[in-house]
């Protein structure tokens, strides 16, 4: 395992995404029980496309079309769907201090559809992997099935730091309504920006 390869999943996790952006909204609305289960859910959900990497479905999904678009669209309708509830302060992230236990299966649920439903994960992991395979270091799939797994346990780490770092400021969000408004606002607008961003992606 090289240094360049940890720092630099370190840098992509850490960026802000769609299941960085889940992860923080669950500790707020849930706290850190919330946060974890999500950081669990977002790992999950990369599961999928490291396995299409690694059996070579990925490349099938960069040629064809027609699938790249299907889940791509299915992605866009999901990250809205996420927007229009948390504007509408409904479903799994909503911001109430009546509700401080979020239902584990539905939070997790919606973590995994988060990173499922991104077919740009399937080809990242297929362009960011080979590089870091060593002909020397013997079965390429092997090796890509193992760089995958450090990468879901930094996934998990970071996400988990980030859900726990959200719940410890939600005391504070809860005592404001003002402030819950803004906070839905805000995380509406990110998840309509992801979707937005997604919708106009090219493969």
């Amino acid at each position: 395992m090289t240094a360049e390869f940890l720092l630099t999943s370190l840098v992509l996790i850490a960026s802000p995404g769609t299941g960085a952006l889940f992860t923080v909204a669950a500790g707020l609305s849930g706290g850190a029980r919330a946060g974890l289960v999500a950081a669990c859910g977002c790992t999950l959900g990369i599961v999928p496309h490291l396995l299409a990497a690694v059996s070579g479905l990925a490349a099938l999904l960069q040629a064809s079309a027609a699938a790249f678009q299907a889940l791509r669209y299915a992605g866009v309708a999901y990250l809205a769907y996420m927007a229009w509830t948390m504007l509408r302060a409904r479903g799994a992230l909503r911001l109430d201090p009546q509700t401080g236990e979020r239902n584990v299966r539905q939070v997790i649920g919606a973590a995994i559809l988060v990173n499922l439903l991104n077919p740009k994960l399937s080809i990242f992991f297929l362009a960011f992997l080979p590089p870091f395979v060593r002909a020397a270091e013997g079965s390429p799939v092997q090796r890509m099935a193992e760089l995958g797994l450090v990468f879901m346990a930094l996934t998990l780490l970071v996400f988990a730091g980030y859900g726990v770092l959200a719940a410890g400021v939600r005391r504070h969000v809860l005592a404001s309504a003002a402030v819950q408004a803004w906070m839905r606002r805000g995380f509406a607008a990110a998840f309509a920006g992801l979707a937005a961003q997604l919708a106009f992606a090219q493969r």
